[in-house]
C-alpha cells in the first residue's frame, strides 16, 4: 500500500512530502533541517531512492541537495534547472520508477519557467496523487511574480495552463499534495482546507472556474501582496546547493558582551512574549516574539548577511529560532543568551515598553502622540485609525527618520506582532515607542472611532 506523510514547516506556511511503499521511499521538496526527514526514514526502516524538487524554491533554503548527499538518493530537478551540482535532469513525460512507486513527470511553468509536477501512480498504473509545488494549490495557485516582474504576464499565462492540464490528465480522486498555501508567501492566496483532490480543485480552484484566461490574470494580478525581502537570496542560494542546517549553538554571552553588540550595532533579537519584553529589555535589542511568523518578519527586517544574537527564555526557545531562521539562510549567529541567567537589573540601557489597548490610545489626546499604522497597503485601506502615520511594517527599517519626533510613537498592526518589532525599531531609532497590542482586522477602523462609524 503506498502512503504519502506530510512534514509540515508552519513557520513558512509549506510542506514537504514522503511518499512509501512501505520498504522504498521518496520525498518531494525537502526543508532543510533534514533530522525530521530521516527520523521517519529511520524508523520506518525505508531505503529512500530518490529526492525530488519541483521547482528552484523562493521562500526557503532547500534540504534537498543535502539530503541527497547523506543518503546516496538520487537527486531530480528539471534538466533546465541552471545549478552548480550533478543531479538527475528530467523533462515532460518522463518517469521515475523505485520500488512500487511510478512518479511521472509533469511539466507545470508558472510559478517558475521550469517547474515540474509529480503524478504518483501504483505499479497497476493507477493515478493516486501528484505532488503540485507551487502550481495548483488547495483552492489557490502560487504566485507568479517572484522570477522576474518582465516575466509575470507569461508565467501567470502559463500557470493558468499548468493547472487546467493537471485537471485535464488526472481524474477526480486524485490527492493534490502541494508544497505551499498554508502561509507561505509563494502562494497567491491561503487556503483553510488541510487535504484536497483534483475533483474538489474543479469546483473552487481560480485557475479551474475562471471564464477565461484575462479573467483569472487579472484576479491573481489584483491579490498580489508584498512579499518578504529574503526572497532575493533564496534562488540563488538553492543553486549553489545548500549544506544541511546544523543544530549548533554558538557561545552564550554575558549582558557585556551583548551591550557591546548592541553599541555595535549588531542585531540582537529578543524572542520573549512583549509583555515580557515591555517589563524589562535592553535599548537596542528588537522583540521578535517566538511564534511561527519569526522568520517571515525577521527575513523582511534584518539584512540577509547580518550576524545576530539571539535571547530567549531558554536554551530550547534559542535552539528552535535558530533553526526557523536557519531554514530561510539566516545562518550567522554571533552569540545567545538565556534571560534567565543574566541580571541587567539596573543597567544604563535598561528599558520598559509601554503596552496599551485602542481604548488607552483613544484616551490620549492627539496633540500628545502620534499614531503609527505597520499594516500592509491592502490592510490600511481596508480601514486605519483617522489620526494614523502609514509605514508598512517591511517599509519601517528605511523610512523610520520619516516619524514625527518628539512624541511617544503608538504602533499597531493586525494582531501586536508586527507593532511590537515595529516599537522597539522605533526605540532603537530613538522614539518612545508604546504598543498597542490590540486586534485589527481587515475592514476595521479602530478604537472609538469603530464605534462611531458602526453607529452611523
Amino acid at each position: 500500500m503506498i502512503e504519502v506523510v506530510s512534514i509540515d514547516t508552519p513557520s513558512l506556511g509549506d510542506r514537504s512530502y514522503l511518499t512509501t511503499d512501505g520498504e522504498v521511499a521518496v520525498v518531494v521538496d525537502p526543508q532543510r533541517d533534514l533530522d525530521r526527514v530521516m527520523r521517519l526514514v529511520e524508523e520506518r526502516q525505508l531505503r529512500l531512492s530518490h529526492v525530488l524538487e519541483t521547482h528552484v524554491h523562493n521562500d526557503y533554503v532547500t534540504g534537498g541537495f543535502a539530503l541527497a548527499q547523506h543518503t546516496g538518493a538520487t537527486y531530480v530537478l528539471n534538466a533546465d534547472d541552471d545549478v552548480a551540482f550533478d543531479h538527475h535532469g528530467v523533462t515532460d513525460g518522463d518517469e521515475l520508477r523505485t520500488g512500487g512507486l511510478i512518479l511521472r513527470v509533469v511539466h507545470t511553468p508558472g510559478h517558475t519557467p521550469t517547474h515540474l509536477s509529480y503524478a504518483l501512480h501504483d505499479v497497476s498504473g493507477k493515478a493516486i496523487g501528484v505532488f503540485t509545488g507551487g502550481s495548483m494549490l488547495f483552492g489557490s495557485i502560487g504566485r507568479t511574480d517572484l522570477v522576474d516582474a518582465a516575466m509575470t504576464e507569461t508565467l501567470s499565462r502559463s500557470q493558468f495552463r499548468s493547472v487546467r492540464r493537471l485537471a485535464a490528465i488526472l481524474p477526480d480522486e486524485v490527492e493534490v499534495h502541494p508544497t505551499h498555501g498554508f502561509g507561505s508567501h509563494c502562494a497567491a492566496t491561503q487556503t483553510t482546507r488541510s487535504a484536497s483532490t483534483i475533483g474538489a480543485e474543479r469546483t473552487d480552484n481560480p485557475a479551474l472556474v475562471a471564464d477565461d484566461e484575462g479573467t483569472f490574470i487579472r484576479a491573481l494580478l489584483s491579490g498580489l501582496h508584498p512579499y518578504p525581502t529574503y526572497y532575493a537570496h533564496m534562488a540563488p542560494f538553492n543553486r549553489s546547493g545548500p549544506r544541511a542546517f546544523e543544530p549548533v549553538l554558538p557561545a552564550p554571552l554575558d549582558v557585556p558582551a551583548i551591550v557591546a553588540a548592541v553599541r555595535a550595532g549588531s542585531w540582537v533579537l529578543d524572542l520573549r512574549d512583549r509583555r515580557a519584553y515591555g517589563n524589562s529589555h535592553l535599548l537596542g535589542t528588537l522583540n521578535a516574539e517566538l511564534r511561527n511568523d519569526l522568520p517571515t518578519y525577521v527575513g523582511w527586517l534584518v539584512p540577509f548577511d547580518a550576524a545576530m544574537v539571539l535571547l530567549g527564555d531558554d536554551r530550547d526557545d534559542i535552539a528552535e529560532a535558530q533553526r526557523m531562521l536557519a531554514r530561510i539562510g539566516y545562518e550567522r549567529l554571533a552569540g545567545q543568551a538565556a534571560v534567565t541567567e543574566l541580571d541587567w537589573d539596573g543597567h544604563e540601557l535598561e528599558r520598559s515598553l509601554r503596552v496599551a489597548r485602542f481604548a488607552d490610545l483613544d484616551d490620549t489626546a492627539a496633540d500628545e502622540r502620534t499614531v503609527l499604522d505597520v499594516r500592509d497597503e491592502w490592510e490600511w485601506d481596508s480601514g486605519h485609525h483617522p489620526d494614523a502615520f502609514h509605514v508598512p511594517f517591511h517599509q519601517l527599517a528605511d523610512r523610520v527618520g520619516e516619524i514625527p519626533p518628539g512624541r511617544p510613537v503608538w504602533v499597531y498592526c493586525a494582531t501586536g506582532a508586527r507593532a511590537t518589532l515595529a516599537a522597539s525599531v522605533l526605540e532603537r531609532a530613538g522614539h518612545q515607542g508604546v504598543l498597542v497590542d490590540d486586534f485589527c482586522l481587515p475592514g476595521d477602523v479602530p478604537g472609538k472611532a469603530a464605534a462611531a462609524a458602526k453607529a452611523s
